[in-house]
Order: structure tokens, then C-alpha cells, then sequence
């Protein structure tokens, strides 16, 4: 069993990550500003409220903590929810401020949260990658303040990682658009509609090239990580995202119809596939997502890509169901 301190515990994905982590036998402390009830807090976990910006705030708590592992995910999530400049500003000092108080503490193993926005797609200029499907070699090209954020917080840990050495292992991933356990069930997404909503219309997932991840399935590949990371280069940067696209159609026929000029380039996104490849984590880590709209969705609407679609639903137990 190993100490394992995660920020933005009380986020949508960290309270996944904390359960996750919990049910896997680990002690967890939930850091974050804003506390759940104690009654949501699985058997194992812990929960401090904190400022993490707050001078010495985070040092402090590593050394109180002494975890065998930082996993970092308090950030403002969504963009253009804040000013620019105060998105930039209270990410990247949030990055720095808790990997480098990791860092001071000696914590052997360092993961922070990053974001696929990176990369740049839904620029106003237009952009288009060099091919599909997008993956860690894909070039970033970020154009707001949450993407650029996201991208300084990867290169915040490549830096502490160029400095320590092996010393200390450290890594990012780029979680798809995340959705947790309550939305399968119709609770509103961070975009404000359900998953029913954005699975009927198109042009609701377009602007995220449909990508989406279910916040359990992070919660075991940061697990899966944790054993890893001694074993594989440090430093790395992995995608996590499902292993299917959320749409019903092929993307082959949908991206072009969103993002002009791309349609010899999302010709080979037939069936199922998805715009974002998690390859890396398979290889490095042997990590594969479990979990897929068709699974989990309470009462999901037919998909064209599988004419027996009601039956394997039904068959999956995706009706009415308890909350998971």
C-alpha cells in the first residue's frame, strides 16, 4: 500500500482518482479548497483543505504528508471560465508550486495533469495536424490560456525531471474530455448538456474531435502508472482517452464536416475509431480503457455503427441502473 497525495481530490475527475486509488488499497490524501462530505469520502482516503498557492502552503503539506506519490490535478479545468490571465497565472503557478514542493520533499514518484487542448484544435485561424489519429508526437500548438497552461505544466515537469535525474520519476498525461460516473446517468456535463445531448448532435463533441474519457478508467491507468514508472523512461507524457470515439457515425464522415480540408487526413477513422490514439500507454504501460459509451450509457441512443446496438445495450445492462 503506498501514500498517495492527489490534488483537485474534490474535482470531477480527482473524486474518481481518490476512489479509484482507495479501492485499490492505497492511503489517499485528497488535497483541494473545497472539501466533500465526509460521507462521500471512500474507506482509506483522508481530506485537507488548502491554498495551494498560498506561500510555503504546499511544502508543508508534503512534509506533513510524506506520500510515496504526488498526483496533481488542481487546476481551473474548464477553458474560458476565468479571464486569460488569470487561468495562465493560476496554473502554471500551481503546477510549479506543487512539483517543485514535491521535488523539495524528495516524493519518489511525480504525475501532473495535463489536457489533448494542448495541440491546438478549435483554433479560430483554423488548424489541421499533420495526420490522424492524434498521438504524443503530434505537434502542440496551442491558442488560449488554458491550453498554454497545460503545455508549461508538462514542460514543468520535464524540467524538475531533466534536473533530478532518476532520482525521481515524473510524468504527464493528457486526460480526454473526462466524464464521471453521475453523467453516464444524465447529470449535465462541464459543457452544461448531457451525454444523450451530445451523442444526438454532432456539433456538441465536434469542438473536442470526440474524444471523451470515462474518469475511472483514468483513475486506473494513474494506478497502473504509479507501478510502471520506475520502469519506463521518465519524463514521459501519455493520452488517455476511450478506446472508441463518442459518435455514432464513423469519424471518417464526421471530422470533415466540422474541420475543413481534413478529409483525406480522418479517412482512416472508419468504425469506431477514435481521433486520439493511446498507443503510448499501451506499449509503456500495458494500460487499456474499459469503458466505452456503449457500456455505461443509462438508455443510449442506436448507433448506426452496430445495427444490433439495442441488443448488445440491453444485453450490457446499460438501462435504468443504480449509480455505479
Amino acid at each position: 500500500m503506498s501514500r498517495i497525495l492527489v490534488t483537485g481530490g474534490s474535482g470531477r475527475l480527482g473524486r474518481s482518482v481518490v476512489d479509484g486509488l482507495a479501492r485499490a488499497g492505497h492511503h489517499v490524501i485528497s488535497v483541494d479548497r473545497d472539501a466533500v462530505p465526509a460521507a462521500q469520502l471512500p474507506a482509506g482516503a483522508v481530506q485537507h483543505t488548502a491554498d495551494l498557492l498560498a506561500p510555503g502552503e504546499a511544502l508543508r503539506l508534503m512534509q506533513d504528508a510524506t506520500p510515496d506519490a504526488v498526483i496533481h490535478l488542481a487546476a481551473i479545468a474548464v477553458p474560458f471560465s476565468a479571464p486569460e490571465d488569470v487561468i495562465f497565472s493560476t496554473n502554471t503557478r500551481l503546477a510549479f508550486a506543487v512539483l517543485s514542493a514535491a521535488t523539495e520533499a524528495g516524493v519518489p514518484k511525480i504525475v501532473t495533469a495535463s489536457s489533448p487542448t494542448v495541440l491546438g484544435y478549435g483554433s479560430p485561424a483554423g488548424w489541421l495536424p499533420d495526420a490522424f489519429p492524434l498521438d504524443e508526437e503530434t505537434t502542440p500548438k496551442p491558442w488560449n490560456a488554458y491550453a498554454l497552461s497545460k503545455l508549461i505544466a508538462e514542460q514543468t515537469m520535464q524540467m524538475f525531471a531533466a534536473a533530478q535525474g532518476d532520482r525521481i520519476r515524473y510524468a504527464a498525461f493528457r486526460p480526454c474530455f473526462v466524464i464521471s460516473p453521475e453523467e453516464w446517468e444524465g447529470a449535465p456535463t462541464q459543457q452544461g448538456h448531457t451525454l444523450a445531448e451530445r451523442l444526438a448532435d454532432p456539433a456538441l463533441a465536434a469542438p473536442a474531435l470526440f474524444n471523451y474519457v470515462d474518469a475511472r478508467d483514468v483513475a486506473d491507468f494513474l494506478e497502473l502508472l504509479l507501478q510502471k514508472m520506475d520502469a519506463i523512461p521518465n519524463g514521459q507524457t501519455f493520452f488517455v482517452g476511450a478506446a472508441d470515439a463518442l459518435a455514432t457515425e464513423p469519424l471518417a464522415e464526421l471530422i470533415p464536416r466540422f474541420l475543413p480540408g481534413s478529409a483525406g487526413l480522418a479517412a482512416s477513422l472508419t468504425g469506431t475509431s477514435p481521433s486520439f490514439s493511446v498507443d503510448k500507454a499501451r506499449k509503456l504501460l500495458g494500460w487499456e480503457p474499459t469503458r466505452t459509451w456503449r457500456t455505461e450509457l443509462r438508455n443510449p441512443a442506436p448507433s448506426r455503427l452496430n445495427d444490433e446496438a439495442p441488443a448488445a445495450f440491453a444485453a450490457a445492462g446499460t438501462g435504468p441502473k443504480e449509480a455505479p
